[in-house]
């Protein structure tokens, strides 16, 4: 039986949702463990998660390899993935993306919509590309077995990640710009030169990133990802919901202002409707992976691709990105 992966959420974590993953037959999820927060923020929200882990291990475990996905299909419960949408947690230390992999991440975003150390958020008006210590920092994250991540980045920003990393790349949770034109989604340059480079594209279910919103069909997603498919083939293809569950509105503008700034930042929103869009009637909550597996059979896909686009691709992914290039050689010496 096939696996099934979410490589992005940010919920309001509760048993609830942990119970959710369970009905939906979420193998593994990678959820969000920071925003804007320094490091040791970062390692407070890692504290907060070995609570949940000790709290409900009937439930959910932290996954640090593609294996664990095999064993929390095995067992019954969830594996879950540490990931930062900003770099804010390796401050200006390059040393310290070792050491967050060795906490458990594993995949890090080197822009959330601004500029960064790294380099430039979709947001910015100009794109000069990565920085001096961004492509450092892709090396070394390609060393440790840390994915570099481009969702929230600029084209530019965006093509040089894809050009300058020695292994694929990801973009966990966005959609083509050709089927919903916002500014977070993804040009078909940018989709075809990380399909071309076996990075992988997770499709993102968060409304702003929907054509019509939270008002769109099933079928209008699923016939995208289809013709986005035909452009690149479904091999580099999966599912990064962005699915914000449960959370108040308020958490939404540490999402999108942070510390940075004093002024309100609505963005993809607007004063008229400032907090989270509603979802889609046809997924609101991990229960609701179904609809989409049934909705991508019936745009045409046959099964041996729904189930690489509902998780096969992800794990196999995760099999070639999580270990370092020493645990690399190591095994290979030893196969």
């Amino acid at each position: 039986m096939s696996h099934r992966i979410d490589c992005l959420q940010y919920a309001n974590w509760s048993e609830k949702i942990f119970r959710q993953m369970r009905e939906g037959g979420v193998d593994a999820v990678h959820v969000t463990i920071a925003y804007h927060e320094n490091f040791r923020e970062m390692v407070l929200n890692i504290e907060a998660w070995n609570r949940r882990f000790e709290q409900f291990p009937d439930l959910i475990f932290q996954g640090r390899t593609g294996d664990d996905v095999r064993r929390a299909k095995a067992e019954g419960r969830t594996a879950i993935f540490f990931g930062f949408q900003n770099p804010s947690p390796i401050e200006d230390d390059i040393g310290l993306v070792e050491i967050v992999h060795t906490l458990g991440a594993r995949f890090m975003q080197l822009s959330y919509n601004n500029q960064s150390l790294l380099a430039t958020g979709c947001y910015e008006a100009e794109d000069p590309g990565l920085t001096r210590m961004g492509r450092e920092v892709i090396d070394e994250m390609n060393r440790v077995g840390l994915v570099v991540d481009m969702s929230h980045s600029a084209d530019r920003s965006t093509l040089e990640a894809i050009k300058h990393s020695s292994r694929p790349i990801a973009i966990t949770h966005a959609n083509p710009a050709f089927w919903a034109p916002a500014r977070r989604n993804k040009s078909e340059t940018v989709i075809r030169a990380l399909a071309e480079t076996g990075g992988m594209l997770g499709f993102s279910l968060y409304p702003h990133h929907l054509r019509d919103k939270g008002g769109c069909t099933l079928e209008s997603f699923c016939e995208m990802v289809a013709r986005t498919a035909e452009m690149v083939g479904a091999q580099n293809l999966g599912i990064g919901s962005d699915l914000c569950q449960d959370h108040p509105d308020s958490v939404v503008d540490w999402m999108r202002m942070g510390r940075w700034t004093k002024r309100v930042d609505y963005g993809e929103g607007s004063a008229a409707a400032p907090g989270f869009p509603d979802m889609p009637a046809w997924f609101e909550d991990n229960r609701d992976f179904s609809n989409i597996k049934a909705g991508l059979r019936a745009v045409g896909f046959d099964a041996t691709e729904v189930a690489g686009i509902m998780g096969e691709n992800w794990l196999r992914f995760f099999d070639d990105s999580f270990e370092s290039v020493r645990e690399t050689r190591t095994r290979q010496a030893a196969e």
